[in-house]
């Protein structure tokens, strides 16, 4: 059986199978993608659907995402977890500028939690070491605004197994996002290293950037078509039961989208299929 929930950091409980944002603003995550009242009732949508993880990013609009987040959802249930990154800046689509000086992840964190209409943000993640400044720096100022109470979590945004062992010693790290989908396992020891630890693992393009929702590989589909399912819903599976601290988060703008990814929770994968899938080659 697959559990569906896990407990970031051991105590904040959310549904494995969450929402991106990405989907909800333009090309190169910069600008709207279509109307704010579209973006905020496929928000409340994903919610009514049971998803209690919503992971977004300061970047992603830039701003905007978070916007819309605050004027769909808040005030926030009890259950709802809402994850954001900082430590990038834009200055355009897909132009992204590394900023992880302790002041400039301070104000970030800051600005967010306006933004979100938040106390405290369940999940913040650094969305890229910056190599220009110390990594305990960084990492230092994070601790800072957990133990003030603006942070519950720690989490990071692609990392090696190396710099996550440099983490760890410095700081507790609930969650990783590192791009992980059923034909990209380049951060497989990551992977293994957040299963001995606890650590919940994000994995990002879930669906690779739509490539699978769209056609997949040739097993993928063989399996999708004994479900009567798509081959992303496939995917998302795969991703479900191929490891217990999985929790992908697809993004998309689309409502009908939106429900088949959701729907590929109550995929049951056979050990067969699993093995099939399991042995591709990414």
């Amino acid at each position: 059986m697959v559990d569906h929930v896990w407990r970031l950091g051991g105590d904040l409980p959310v549904r494995r199978l969450g929402l991106g944002t990405g989907g909800l603003v333009g090309p190169g995550y910069w600008g709207p993608r279509g109307s704010r009242a579209e973006a905020r009732a496929l928000l409340r949508s994903a919610v009514e659907r049971g998803v209690t993880l919503v992971d977004t990013a300061d970047n992603y609009g830039p701003d905007l995402a978070e916007e819309l987040i605050a004027e769909a959802l808040h005030p926030y249930g009890d259950r709802l977890v809402v994850a954001t990154k900082g430590g990038v800046v834009r200055t355009g689509p897909d132009r992204w500028h590394v900023a992880g000086r302790p002041e400039q992840l301070r104000a970030a964190c800051e600005a967010s939690l306006r933004r979100l209409r938040l106390e405290a943000i369940g999940l913040y993640q650094l969305h890229r070491f910056d190599p220009a400044v110390p990594v305990a720096e960084q990492l230092g100022v994070l601790a800072e605004l957990r133990a003030e109470g603006k942070i519950r979590h720690i989490g990071l945004d692609t990392v090696t197994v190396q710099e996550l062992r440099e983490a760890l010693a410095l700081v507790p790290v609930a969650a990783v996002q590192n791009p992980f989908n059923i034909l990209e396992r380049s951060s497989a020891d990551v992977l293994r290293l957040c299963e001995e630890r606890g650590i919940a693992f994000l994995p990002y393009y879930p669906l690779g950037s739509g490539a699978l929702a769209r056609e997949g590989a040739a097993a993928v589909s063989a399996v999708a078509a004994e479900h009567g399912a798509g081959t992303g819903q496939i995917a998302l599976a795969w991703l479900l039961h191929h490891s217990p601290v999985l929790c992908p988060t697809p993004g998309t703008g689309s409502p009908v989208h939106l429900a088949e990814n959701l729907d590929a929770a109550t995929i049951h994968l056979t050990p067969r299929e699993r093995a099939v899938l399991d042995a591709l080659v990414p």
